[in-house]
């Protein structure tokens, strides 16, 4: 049976056959799956959301515009703590007792206090008071700057946001400050502001987005746009609509314990550096699938071939 098997493989085809055009066949399937996807796209697609805007923030959430950019000048936001590749306020994710985002160190600097709020109004003509404040912040040295800050955020913070409540206490420019960047936002002008800093051609939003997530506004958004992690929103389009399938693999880690524990849990802190190597081993298992002994005979011992071509093999009698 062995030697007939092998015979029948190695002997040239010697069935029926009929002319094909491969070409043609090619350009037909293309077009006709171009038109499919465009009507389908036109009748089912998901709604193309406008970008949100430093103006949209400003006007819709102004405490939270203003409250964190008290926390941008405290150096208490999310980017201001987060470490590499930003700056080296922390050691950033780890695998047990590897950092690797410490490894490759800050490639990407963001210094939030400069490049959020300073540098922005600087590039404005301020009314008095925000030009004195400016001044005022420029001369003084970092120890004192984050004094002020820090005090005025923790007042802040005590008072619920609400700026009318807020103690007296040693602040300095920063309370006038944050105003005179929220009244910047609310006016349109600050989205250009930050996209300017950089290359005249400037295509790089990584500063904006930062500054963006690290208010409660942003977040909000997302969340209301099932596009939070626990909502399988890496795979999801805006809304309810179906994204990216192919990533509910990458999403499912997210929804299971330990990653889901939150980052109070090593394994919550750090899900996306673990889920990364979990994916990188199951991707490698599949490209080296036929090298892995006893994974590479399943189809022989499954015999799914047979199946498939039975025709071809109760002909021959195999």
């Amino acid at each position: 049976m062995s030697d007939r098997r092998t015979e029948l493989e190695s002997a040239p085809w010697s069935g029926r056959t009929r002319r094909y055009d491969l070409i043609k066949e090619g350009v037909v399937a293309v077009l006709v799956i171009t038109i499919v996807v465009a009507a389908l796209s036109t009748l089912f697609g998901s709604p193309d959301d406008k970008q949100i805007t430093f103006k949209q923030w400003a006007v819709a959430a102004p405490a939270d515009f203003y409250a964190t950019t008290v926390q941008e000048l405290a150096g208490t936001s999310g980017t201001a703590g987060y470490g590499a590749p930003y700056n080296h306020a922390s050691d950033g994710v780890n695998l047990g007792p590897l950092y690797l985002a410490k490894w490759l160190g800050v490639t990407h600097p963001v210094d939030t206090v400069n490049d959020f709020v300073i540098t922005p109004l600087t590039t404005v003509s301020n009314a008095v008071p925000v030009a004195d404040a400016l001044k005022q912040w420029q001369a003084s040295d970092s120890k004192t700057q984050s004094t002020w800050a820090t005090n005025y955020d923790t007042a802040l913070g005590k008072a619920n946001g609400d700026t009318s409540k807020v103690a007296a206490g040693n602040y300095g420019p920063v309370p006038t400050l944050a105003g005179g960047l929220l009244t910047m936002a609310q006016a349109g002008s600050l989205d250009g502001a930050l996209l300017s800093q950089g290359n005249y051609f400037q295509s790089d939003n990584t500063k904006q987005t930062l500054f963006l997530g690290d208010g409660n506004y942003f977040n909000d958004q997302s969340t209301a746009s099932n596009l939070q992690g626990s909502t399988w929103g890496m795979m999801n389009e805006t809304g309810r609509y179906p994204g990216q399938a192919w990533l509910w693999l990458y999403s499912f880690w997210y929804q299971i314990p330990p990653f889901n524990n939150g980052d109070n849990h090593p394994f919550g802190a750090n899900a996306d550096a673990w889920i990364m190597v979990i994916m990188g081993a199951l991707s490698m298992g599949l490209v080296f699938m036929p090298l892995i002994p006893g994974v590479r005979s399943l189809p022989y011992k499954i015999k799914i071939h047979r199946l498939i071509w039975k025709n071809f093999y109760q002909e021959e009698n195999l």
